[in-house]
């Protein structure tokens, strides 16, 4: 694949003066989810996680960062936000909210800095691959990189 354009998880990183490392992968096949971006991107999955957004009472978003290979457990997710109740946000919203789309949602760089939080597993690494913000793109960096750039706490996630 070409060198990918700029996308605003890329700009926000930059204008953090936080270092990356760009990972792109073809995604022509329809295999977009997180194992086979870590397939294709030639990576553990263990350090490959997706990016869920969920809301909770009204118009409250908030961003989990999971390994891709595991499943949110949702009262640990209404937990950690300080909702009684969490709902997955609808595929159809999440461009809306984000600025992102599905498969290609990054955590960085969305419309809003949303509460967000990472699976305590991140703490057992030095990097993590989040989307870069489109279908194909990836980022590496450094989990506290991560962490600090969207502001996140870690709390334990899945299941």
């Amino acid at each position: 694949m070409s060198k990918a354009a700029k996308t605003n998880a890329m700009r926000l990183l930059e204008q953090k003066k936080i270092s990356y490392v760009l990972l792109t992968y073809d995604h022509e096949d329809g295999r977009i989810d997180g194992l086979a971006v870590a397939e294709k991107v030639g990576k553990d999955p263990s350090t490959v996680y997706k990016t869920l957004v969920a809301h909770g009472g009204g118009a409250n978003i908030y961003v989990f960062v999971i390994p891709v290979a595991e499943e949110l457990d949702l009262k640990k997710a209404a937990k950690a936000a300080g909702e009684k109740k969490l709902e997955m946000l609808p595929v159809k919203e999440i461009l809306k909210w984000t600025g992102y789309i599905r498969g290609g949602c990054s955590p960085v760089g969305m419309k809003k800095l949303y509460p967000t939080f990472v699976d305590r597993k991140a703490e057992e690494l030095d990097i993590i691959i989040v989307s870069g913000g489109k279908i194909g793109v990836q980022v590496e960096l450094s989990v506290q990189d991560l962490c600090r750039v969207t502001d996140a706490k870690v709390v334990e996630l899945v299941k």
